[in-house]
């Protein structure tokens, strides 16, 4: 039967990846005016503008004078514009910072006139099993999905209810682009098209996007057209449309395939889980500027002080930038990446300046405390004072200038005000939500015992024997793998189960009775690694903090957890919630590198947001991270990466995939020399664990 295919004109927009933003806005200047042109003399009927509104800004911001054009465009539904602000990746980017992306995004496209939406996810490395209720809250109905849907999963499909399609041949059908004849176009074309057919639950129509990453529209594209459906006359009709159009067509072919899971499949399209180890350092940094910018909205909130919202959504607009995916996975070149940084700099101290100036208001000084959780807060926290005070347990001391000096705007520092600040600990208990309550430490009856070979109390110990590590019994040990892979993948060899390092020695370097700390440093060939274990009074976990300097190329350094039993299940922290994925520890990567091209490597890595919890009979463990964002499990082993080291964006001969992923460019910052760190905090326990040692680690605490 002859289909009708709808086709829609786009163009995939990264605002940075092996170009820099700068220079790709130049590039989106050339595209985007010709767009304007061609749909304001009706040569072509619509134009969908990648489903991000922050493409469209940096154009204006350049070509202030068409935004009345657009505006027209948009209101005559020939120019689609939205939902998201920028298309940021599903599985480093928390709730907030999702919704945050779909609130400034719609708002913005509102403001422009649109009110057409669609999830539009083609790019993304996989996809969240959380976004759709993420969308539903925003009053979306439909979304566009392609990496990680496995062969299985057809054109239209019903995904965890919503009206669903997966895009079988990607979202880059350059074909009217190419140098070629048009019978060699139709060709391609028509192989196309008759994969996407097969995949179709509709015997009518069928979807095509036409466009590619930073590709504008070919002049004669109408021409083509009329010529391709004279040389595919026998089996398809094509018409230039939009995704909508498409939606109301196949309406009642959505139910016909239904699935309730996370798409992370790789089997059909590359998922690249290399890169959530990829560039740590910025994941760091994002789940830093993350929580940053949630605990002052809250402040803000609490504090009624809607006068800094502005402010606030000019970091969150950075944030956002700094999520899209080629920029949080870590696949960039160094100079975009350090542009981020940048970003992520200018977030913090949007932030930081935000909580001075608010405390300064609200009379902190005075050593009130604010708990903006959503439940009572008991433990241990840190502040600092400009002068020394009784009661509290000192535990460092740094130069500065006093923060209420810097907030006020009647005063200037001096020299004489560079002094010394002075961090302090204290114990509280039962802070109630909400309320500004004066600083009172609690007593607590100390537990902690330490020595250079063991750091414990009532909860959990840390002991070293034999110059190995046991956390309740289970080993901990640092290994290292050679890693021949790039941005995108880790590539191990066949044969290299990692090398396990030994503790070289260990002493004690803080002990109060509020806290200790224990470094042990590690012997190895190429530097020495530092472990600063730290313990609190009364605390079901342990802190890690890892301090080094890699000197080392080309190698993944993980930390190892080696549980009784096969790891089977593991629930990580995806959109705020926990949620379960299913392995085979068997697995062995190592044994299935590809054979032939196409193929990227079927792997048991997965991506976590801020932890993971393993609560199997037999198997208990809980890890909380700051911005270490992937695990692996193999046999009994749970490893975290602490640094992946590479040197290319897009390995050409990488042994995990066989076919590029991006240009070959090398990069000397993806291969992390010099100093790097990593944090984490282990517990035992179950799901309300896991959230008590967020909510400690995470604390919403303002002093």
């Amino acid at each position: 039967m002859k289909k009708h295919v709808i086709a829609y004109l786009h163009t995939h927009w990264d605002r940075e990846w092996y170009r820099e933003f700068e220079i790709f806005r130049l590039r989106l200047l050339r595209v985007f005016d010709n767009i304007l042109d061609m749909l304001s003399k009706n040569l072509v009927p619509t134009f969908y503008f990648d489903g991000q509104v922050s493409a469209l800004e940096d154009y204006l911001e350049m070509r202030p004078e068409n935004r009345e054009l657009v505006e027209n465009l948009i209101k005559h539904k020939k120019l689609f514009i939205g939902p998201f602000y920028c298309l940021i990746d599903e599985f480093l980017t928390d709730k907030t910072c999702f919704s945050k992306n779909l609130e400034i995004g719609i708002k913005t496209a509102q403001k422009f006139g649109c009110n057409d939406f669609i999830g539009y996810l083609p790019d993304t490395f996989g996809h969240s099993q959380n976004v759709v209720d993420i969308l539903r809250d925003y009053g979306i109905d439909k979304c566009i999905v392609w990496r990680g849907c496995g062969e299985d999963i057809p054109s239209e499909f019903k995904w965890f209810g919503m009206n669903t399609v997966n895009l079988v041949r990607g979202y880059f059908q350059d074909v009217f682009s190419i140098q070629a004849p048009l019978e060699e176009k139709a060709k391609i074309l028509k192989k196309n098209l008759d994969l996407i057919a097969e995949r179709g639950k509709c015997e009518k129509y069928i979807l095509l996007p036409i466009g590619a990453d930073h590709l504008g529209v070919e002049p004669d594209i109408a021409s083509q057209i009329e010529t391709m459906n004279e040389l595919l006359k026998d089996d398809y009709y094509i018409t230039l449309g939009s995704p909508f159009d498409y939606f109301t067509r196949v309406e009642d072919n959505f139910s016909n395939y239904r699935f309730q899971d996370e798409l992370r499949d790789n089997s059909v399209t590359f998922t690249l889980q290399g890169c959530y180890s990829s560039r740590l350092d910025l994941k760091r940094l994002n789940v830093e500027c993350t929580y940053k910018l949630d605990l002052v909205s809250r402040l803000v909130k609490q504090l009624n002080e809607n006068t800094y919202d502005t402010v606030i959504e000019y970091a969150y607009k950075m944030l956002l930038q700094n999520q899209a995916h080629d920029s949080i996975c870590g696949c960039s070149t160094d100079s975009v990446h350090k542009e981020n940084k940048i970003r992520y700099s200018k977030i913090l101290q949007v932030a930081n300046g935000i909580i001075d100036e608010l405390k300064f208001k609200h009379g902190f000084d005075k050593k009130r405390i604010l708990n903006l959780s959503d439940k009572p807060y008991t433990g241990i926290i840190e502040f600092e004072s400009a002068t020394p005070i009784d009661g509290y347990e000192k535990i460092a001391s740094r130069k500065g200038f006093d923060p209420y000096l810097l907030a006020d705007t009647q005063r200037i520092p001096v020299t004489e005000d560079y002094r010394n600040i002075y961090k302090y600990l204290a114990y509280v208990e039962d802070i109630s939500c909400g309320e500004c309550e004066y600083l009172l430490p609690a007593y607590i009856k100390p537990d902690i015992r330490i020595n250079d070979t063991c750091i414990e109390n009532d909860n959990i110990s840390l002991n070293i024997k034999n110059k190995e590590i046991f956390i309740n019994g289970i080993k901990f040990s640092l290994k290292d793998f050679i890693d021949s892979g790039d941005s995108y993948n880790n590539a191990p060899i066949p044969d290299d189960y990692g090398k396990e390092f030994k503790v070289l020695h260990s002493k004690v370097v803080l002990n109060n009775p509020l806290r200790a700390c224990l470094k042990i440093d590690f012997e190895n060939s190429w530097d020495i690694i530092s472990l600063f274990v730290t313990l609190n009074t009364n605390s079901t976990y342990l802190s890690f903090r890892f301090e080094w300097e890699n000197s080392k190329k080309n190698h993944l350094l993980c930390t190892n957890f080696e549980l009784k039993n096969p790891i089977v299940e593991v629930y990580s922290e995806d959109m705020n919630t926990l949620i379960k994925r299913i392995y085979d520890p068997y697995y062995d990567i190592r044994k299935n590198l590809p054979k032939r091209k196409g193929i990227e490597v079927r792997t048991n890595t997965a991506p976590m947001q801020r932890g993971l919890l393993i609560d199997e009979s037999g198997n208990n463990i809980g890890v909380i991270t700051k911005g270490l964002t992937q695990y692996e499990v193999f046999k009994n082993n749970l490893m975290i990466p602490i640094l992946r080291s590479t040197g290319q964006i897009s390995k050409p001969d990488n042994p995990a995939r066989t076919t590029p992923a991006g240009p070959p460019l090398e990069q000397k910052d993806l291969q992390m020399l010099g100093k790097n760190t990593a944090e984490m905090h282990v517990f035992f326990g179950n799901e309300n664990a896991f959230y008590d040692v967020l909510a400690q680690v995470y604390n919403y605490i303002i002093v």
